[in-house]
């Protein structure tokens, strides 16, 4: 193959193809019209003497070779836009760029209203768009559509980038004249009626049975090693819920410190440490290679960054 005569949009044609595997979508990615992406990619098909994508009953699907040839392409365009980008700073204060954030439940809450006011003293014009786990995939993370995610990752591809935000212990929030709080023992939490809150990750949630202790997540697998278990009475996906949940019932909340503490000065709630030890867990924040050079990108790690460190 002469290198000399590829056209290089092809292989920007077939790293948006590959991403999307649909032609129309990938025209609109590139905001060229559909006959030009068709036509893009029989020419790939003749330059690779391989179909490529081929249709299926559940859409287009690449071929094996298309696949070996996916992060090659990607590889090689990341290098060309790292290298033809310009040098320039981050105009903060004249910015009007939108930041989209996957954050869970726990994230927002407690990273997001000072992040906000932090994007409020320094860049007043951005937006901040938050989106929930359920929203969003890897794949949009990856394709940079999520300028990032935050949240607990147990596995990620290793093209992601990451950061450690913090890590965070538990306590219990209990209704501040719940009998329960003169004697807070194992056995008296284990004899109470308590919140479950769903450790988030990417996609959409299924219903949960509180016999599958596997599932259930952080506080049930430290009670596990004790050979006990709690009396679910709800099940919930929203920190906030199970907190107002607790303020109105005899229920006990077991939630990360940081996300009980914002109530800490509330007289109707009590912030009580658990009575038996549970396992620390660790707050991230990943993003796509596609953004790691982005000035803009940079400077939102900065912020995010040093909003952890005065919460922590």
């Amino acid at each position: 193959m002469n290198i000399s005569k590829i056209d290089l949009n092809l292989l920007v044609y077939l790293d948006t193809l590959l991403r999307e595997c649909n032609v129309t979508r990938a025209a609109n990615q590139l905001s060229i019209t559909q006959p030009a992406m068709s036509n893009g990619l029989k020419r790939l098909r003749n330059l690779f003497n391989d179909p490529i994508l081929v249709r299926t009953s559940e859409g287009m699907v690449p071929t094996e070779r298309a696949l070996e040839l996916q992060p090659v392409i990607r590889g090689i365009l990341m290098t060309l836009e790292e290298t033809l980008a310009p040098n320039r700073e981050f105009e903060a204060a004249s910015s009007n760029r939108v930041f989209r954030i996957m954050a869970s439940d726990y994230a927002a809450s407690t990273l997001a209203p000072k992040l906000l006011n932090k994007l409020h003293e320094e860049a007043p014009d951005t937006t901040l768009d938050i989106l929930t786990p359920s929203d969003v995939t890897f794949h949009d993370v990856e394709n940079g559509k999520v300028d990032m995610a935050i949240n607990r990752f147990e596995n990620l591809p290793q093209s992601f980038h990451h950061k450690r935000i913090w890590k965070d212990s538990f306590c219990c929030l209990v209704k501040s004249d719940n009998p329960v709080i003169t004697n807070f023992t194992l056995d008296a939490y284990l004899k109470s009626r308590h919140i479950w809150v769903s450790k988030t990750g990417f996609g959409v949630g299924v219903g949960m049975d509180p016999a599958d202790v596997q599932k259930l997540g952080w506080v049930d697998e430290a009670l596990a090693h004790f050979g006990k278990h709690r009396n679910i009475a709800t099940f919930t996906r929203n920190y906030h819920v199970a907190i107002h949940l607790a303020k109105e019932q005899n229920l006990i909340a077991t939630l990360p410190s940081k996300a009980a503490n914002i109530y800490r000065d509330d007289p109707t709630l009590a912030v009580l440490e658990p009575p038996f030890p549970i396992p620390p867990f660790e707050l991230d924040m990943i993003w796509s290679p596609l953004l790691h050079r982005d000035a803009s990108h940079i400077w939102l790690r900065q912020k995010i960054a040093e909003v952890a460190e005065e919460l922590t």
